[in-house]
Formats: C-alpha cells, structure tokens, sequence
C-alpha cells in the first residue's frame, strides 16, 4: 500500500454510519449509494433525519416543496420545532462538551449541566428585555461559554450573529452595522500563547451595542454605562421552554466574503445544522460518545458546524482554548481522548515542519478532516502517519451550504489531499469555460439541497447565486466559485477560486477588501490582490499586485507597510508573502481586472 493512502478494514466498514444506511437501502456499492442519495432526495433526507433523531413539536406535512422554484425549495414542511432540541437528546450524565484552559486541567461538562448553563442564559435574555426576533452578537473565541450562549440564544428565538475574535474593530464594526444586533456578547481579554490581548477594548471601538462582558483575569476594566459583567447577568432559572418555530426561521447570522468588498451575511435557519449534522453523521463518521475537536471559531462555519454536527451525533465538543500549534494542544487531543480532529492545512504545515506533535499519542483518533484551504499531500501523509495511517476525510463546502458538497468517507480508500465523493444527499457538475462539463472546472452545484441558503441579508440571493449561471441537462445551476479537477480514478482535487474571494488561513475573504487596504496607502495608485498555490500544493499564499506612485521608499519598506496594514486593519491571520509593482494592471474590455493573468504571470515569472 502506498504510504499516502489508506484502506478501510471490513470492520471499520461494517461499524460506520453509512454502511448501515447502505444496508437498510439494500447497496453494496457507495457509488451506487450516492447517486441514490441524489436521485431520491426527499427519502434520503427523510432517512437522515430519522437517523439524526430531530424532534419535531409538529410533524412535516412534505419533506421537500419546489412549487416555488428549485431556487427557493421548502424542507420539512409544515414542520414546527427547535433545532437545539436535537441537541440533548443523549443521556443526563453524558459529556457534551470536554474544555482545557491553557496551563490548567481538562474539565467535563456533562449534558445535563450544558443544559442548565443554556437555560439560564436563556431566562436572563429574557429577564433583561430581549425578545424573540431580537438579534444577539457573540465576539468570543470558541469557550463552553460562547457554545452555551450560541444555543441559549437560539433556543429562546433569538438569531445569533457571530463574529471571529481575530478582526479588527473596523471589520467588528461592519458586521455589527448590517446585522443589527441589540446586545453583544463578549470576554475582556484573549489570552494567546502567554500573551494577554484586549477583546472588550475591541468591541468598545467598533461602537456595540450593549456588551455582556465575560472577566478572564482578576484585573478590572471599565464598562460603558449599558455594559454588564456576565456574573451580573446570569439568571439562576435553569428550566427554559424553547420557542418552537418554522423551518425557515434564521438561527444565525455567518458572514463569507463578498465580491463587493462587503461580507455577506448569510442567514442559517433551523434546516442548516441538518446539513451539518448529516455530514458529520456520513462523512466523518461522527458516533456516540465520540469526542469532536477542531480548532475554530463561531465567527466561520466550522464553529456552529462543531456545535450541531458534535452535540445532535451525541458526540462530545472538545475544546482547548489555547492555539492549536503548541505542547497545551497535542497534550489535550491525547488526554481528552479525541476520536475525530478537524484541521487547516496551515496548522498541519507548521506541525510537520516544527514535529511538535510526534511527542504524543494519539491512538485515539479514528479519523482527520481537513477545509479551509487547498491541502498538500505531503503534509497530508504526515498527518496520516502521525497516528499510524488513518484516514483525512477532505472536506469543502461554504457557509451557504451549511456543510460540504464536496467530501470523503470511511468506507472508501484514502489518498492524501483528494476528495473520494460528492457529498451524500447533494450533487455538482464541473464545467469548463464554454460551459461544457469537463473534468476541470468551475462548480455548479445542482439544487435543492437541504441546508442551501435561500435568502441573503444585504445582498440579492438570486443575483448572487442563480442569475447568469448556465443550465445542465435542463437543471437550473448554482455557482459556487470553487475550481475542482476530476482524477482518473473518479476522485477530486481542489484547484483554489475562480472568482474575486480566497481562502487565507482557513478564512474565505474578498480580494477586493484587501485591496480597498492596499489602496489608502501613500505609494498606491491601485492594485489587485490574488490568491498564489504554492507548486507542490498546499494553502493559497496571499500576493498584491501594485500601480504605484512615486515615492522614495524602498520595496522593503513598501511590502513591511502593505503587511502591517492588512494585520491591523483586517485580519492578523492574513500574511502577505509578496508586493510585486507592475505598470499597469491587465484588465478585461469591460475594465474587470484579470486576476487569473495576473497569477500565471506570478507562477511563471
């Protein structure tokens, strides 16, 4: 067997959630499965949510509609529940969240004691004037705290809006801008690699609104005259009714990037975890009293993804609260007995090159998976070895999908950085620029889906997503803006953008707010930001095409400015590796800039 590939054993097979939903439909072949999955929609997801257990307050009349458009299908239909319902569904005293703080002990929260922290946040929205409809900001890094005040305020009916702890009080501020929200939740300060970082400061500088602040270290701060600190916040009331509403009622409010420069802010509605929890269920074999870890924050997808995909498998959330390249992190995944561990290719990177991880055991762990980036095979292998060859279950997909719609499974052979299936219950074509079906190109992906979105808060939903886009087979196509190649062997291989966003550090961003950056300094006429894959494969880098004015700096000096700009202004997470000044940008007849020259004119130079 080659050492970049893994093989499934019988028993794995007969064990994992997908081969048991291949026997009650009477396959043998997983291909054959799928395409079943895709042709049989409403069955299949019917299935799923039998398999995953939702309870419903009332019943779907019709798991799926399309009387209104493929574009616009109702699921569950009729259908009248809560989704964190299906969120403790497992036994009083089983664990449903593990958590470490950085340099202190490995605590356990049983189900019961989740339920009763959620409820008592619960019963203080309420105690304190919020109502249902009443959106919520969480700015927190991934805590018990902030999982617990995710599914409280969803329980009482309230959207959630959430928002990465690493932004800037300029980009805080936008999103608070187009979603509204009437309190935020928050903590004083991160703490990050032995270093104390504001947060509340943060928050205060974006213009919040009213701020439920978290105290993470003895030292005080001063609140804003509406501010309150959480322990003067928290209701001692720990049962809470949940408000039972509509399939298509949101739950949350995620942001992705825009072409515009603007996020879009896209809505997750009680269907979305569905998805989530359905590929967690299928595709990373996610199993009772599993305990699920992966790095990330509510502010991306992954964040909620955890959440739902962990709690309705009646999994464990496994949560370290330190960063994920250091002794604390590896200690945890050995000591929390982690079963599934979620990864960006960037973190695999700095563990092979730094072998920080090789100290520990991680026997435990059944099964990686891997998004957010374009991964290396090299470093993928790595992965693989550092537990005695098990398999990377790639996964792609979007905050619009709730999910992947592109992935791997157990019960298939695992090559390092290749995707074995499109995910269950969803199907794509690629096609070329001619609009043909080829085995490299664009993705379209082919609605309804369960878990696709259908509405955007501040962008038309049609002209994102539909207007313009070409049909297959007379079937209305969905762009994505992915690029895949088919192999031979009928797996995928990811192939970065085809549009104006790219994939930094796990998080997708516009190249055109990089630019809107880039363009307020002193020596810039105007530039274009591209996304470059490095030869061998792996994470996208970030390079900046220039027009500049003249100016006495150096190149050195110019590149050290556009670095520390993009940092403070959007994201720390978001290194530019290169400054490359040009004469003029190259740009289409109808003055769009062509950024695909632009990054075959940097591979080739």
């Amino acid at each position: 067997m080659a050492k970049n590939t893994w093989k499934p054993t019988n028993k794995i097979i007969n064990n994992s959630n997908i081969y048991k939903m291949m026997q009650k439909n009477g396959f043998q072949s997983y291909t054959n499965f799928w395409r079943w999955s895709v042709e049989n929609k409403e069955a299949f997801w019917q299935q799923t949510v039998e398999n995953l257990g939702i309870p419903f307050h009332k019943n779907f009349d019709k798991i799926l509609d399309t009387s209104k458009g493929i574009e616009n299908a109702e699921w569950l239909k009729g259908a009248e529940f809560n989704i964190v319902d299906a969120c403790f569904q497992n036994g009083d005293d089983d664990i449903a969240v593990v958590f470490q703080e950085e340099e202190k002990s490995i605590k356990k929260v049983t189900q019961k004691e989740l339920e009763n922290l959620v409820n008592k946040i619960a019963n203080s929205l309420i105690e304190h004037g919020l109502k249902v409809g009443d959106a919520i900001a969480i700015d927190m890094p991934m805590t018990l705290e902030a999982v617990a005040i995710y599914l409280a305020g969803i329980k009482a009916g309230m959207p959630i809006v959430t928002i990465a702890d690493s932004f800037t009080p300029s980009e805080i501020k936008v999103r608070l801008n187009i979603a509204k929200p009437k309190v935020i939740f928050t903590q004083d300060y991160l703490q990050r690699a032995g270093k104390t970082l504001h947060l509340f400061n943060k928050v205060v500088e974006a213009n919040a609104p009213k701020a439920i602040v978290i105290q993470t270290i003895e030292e005080t701060i001063d609140l804003r005259e509406n501010d309150i600190f959480w322990n003067d916040f928290l209701s001692k009331k720990t049962s809470f009714k949940s408000v039972i509403q509509k399939p298509e009622e949101v739950i949350t409010i995620l942001f992705s990037s825009g072409t515009t420069g603007k996020p879009k802010a896209i809505p997750w509605t009680h269907l979305t975890p569905i998805k989530s929890a359905s590929d967690g269920y299928y595709h990373q074999n996610i199993q009772k009293s599993d305990v699920v870890c992966w790095p990330t924050n509510l502010g991306w997808m992954m964040g909620p993804w955890l959440v739902f995909a962990s709690l309705i498998n009646k999994a464990a959330i496994g949560l370290y609260y330190g960063i994920p390249t250091g002794y604390g992190f590896g200690k945890f995944v050995q000591d929390a007995n982690v079963t599934m561990l979620g990864v960006i290719p960037s973190i695999v990177k700095y563990w092979k090159s730094s072998k920080c991880m090789e100290q520990f055991n991680w026997d435990n762990i059944k099964c990686f998976s891997s998004t957010g980036e374009v991964s290396n095979p090299t470093e993928m292998e790595y992965l693989m070895q550092l537990v005695n060859n098990k398999p990377v279950i790639e996964y792609c997909g979007g905050t619009e999908i709730g999910g992947g719609y592109i992935t791997s499974t157990v019960v298939q052979e695992n090559i390092a950085s290749t995707f074995s299936s499109q995910a269950l219950g969803g199907e794509f074509v690629l096609l070329n620029e001619e609009n043909n079906k080829a085995d490299k190109g664009e993705v379209f992906l082919i609605p309804p889906i369960l878990g696709l979105s259908n509405r955007l808060i501040n962008r038309d939903h049609f002209k994102a997503y539909y207007e313009g886009t070409p049909t297959y087979k007379g079937k209305l196509l969905r762009r994505h803006g992915d690029q895949m190649q088919q192999l031979e062997n009928g797996y995928y291989k990811a192939q970065g953008r085809v549009d104006d966003a790219m994939n930094l550090g796990g998080i997708k961003v516009s190249s055109i707010q990089i630019e809107a950056v880039i363009n307020k300094l002193d020596f810039v006429n105007e530039s274009a930001a591209i996304a470059v894959s490095p030869k061998n494969g792996g994470p996208s880098e970030l390079v900046v095409y220039s027009v500049e004015f003249t100016s006495e700096k150096t190149s050195e000096e110019k590149y050290i400015e556009a670095k520390n700009c993009i940092k403070k202004q959007l994201n720390p997470l978001f290194k530019l590796v290169d400054l490359v000044e040009i004469e003029k940008l190259p740009r289409t007849a109808s003055n769009k800039v062509m950024r695909r020259k632009l990054r075959d004119l940097y591979l080739n130079k």
